[in-house]
């Protein structure tokens, strides 16, 4: 893996979103000992017309697969593109990772809720706990149609409560629950939520590709991964990296799929 001086800014956003609140930092303060190491990536949109869905996603179970000490990997939504038929073939894609993975549901997940829990093996709202400390909570934000939706908050209320005792929570949910970005949706309620429990570390999305950087909402984090698929965004393919230390800290990046560079990064 290259560590090294961040990249002033590679991502392409677009002009109406340059005045938004993205930071940026000149270098990281990783953990001397990782003790929690998990991956997020998102809008694979497996089965696209006219795109190598199949090559972009084996890059990325490739550079997965060369991390080193990865406790589980979290997809962000978009797993295909569309059309149902394929969620049981990027599953057979997904299940060559050498280490436990989740989904999160995108716009472009148009299965039923029932097809999904049998694919999956799991509802479409889903939460876990890892080594007794971490709790990660995965939210649904679309439909069988598509539609952009605003996250269950009985579910997300309930969880966070149950977690509430955690060192540390983050949240995956694939739509922004909020119009800071092009394709957000407004969700303050949501925001204010997450926002109210201080153990919640992070959340993350995916569904904007040309965003791959961090926006605070009451000095919380909200961070993006840009893409591995898909016909449009940032030029280049990314994942999301995030390392929590015996020492406290806790680092997130982004890395592209095929050169393993870090191109961006936060300290949480």
């Amino acid at each position: 893996m290259q560590r090294r001086p961040f990249l002033q800014k590679i991502s392409l956003i677009g002009s109406s979103l340059m005045t938004m609140p993205f930071l940026l930092y000149g270098k990281m303060d990783f953990p001397k000992t990782t003790k929690i190491k998990f991956i997020t990536a998102s809008d694979g949109h497996f089965g696209q017309p006219d795109t190598d869905f199949e090559a972009s996603h084996q890059q990325l179970i490739d550079a997965i697969n060369q991390e080193e000490s990865v406790d589980f990997v979290v997809f962000n939504g978009d797993l295909i593109h569309d059309d149902p038929k394929w969620m049981p073939e990027v599953k057979k894609v997904y299940d060559q990772l050498s280490v436990p993975y989740f989904t999160c549901r995108g716009n472009h997940d148009r299965v039923s809720l029932g097809a999904w829990e049998e694919i999956w093996g799991r509802p479409s709202n889903y939460a876990f706990v890892h080594q007794e400390s971490l709790g990660i909570i995965l939210l649904d934000c679309s439909n069988e149609t598509g539609e952009y939706l605003c996250a269950d908050l009985e579910f997300a209320t309930a969880k966070l409560e149950e977690f509430k005792s955690m060192e540390q929570v983050f949240v995956f949910i694939h739509i922004s629950q909020n119009d800071w970005t092009r394709h957000g949706v407004a969700c303050k309620d949501f925001l204010d939520l997450v926002t109210s429990y201080p153990n919640v570390k992070a959340t993350f999305h995916g569904h904007d590709h040309d965003v791959d950087g961090q926006m605070l909402y009451k000095k919380k984090p909200f961070l993006w991964s840009g893409h591995f698929g898909g016909s449009w965004g940032n030029p280049f393919p990314s994942y999301r990296v995030c390392e929590i230390g015996d020492d406290g800290k806790t680092a997130t990046y982004l890395k592209t799929v095929k050169e393993g560079m870090i191109l961006n990064g936060h300290n949480l």
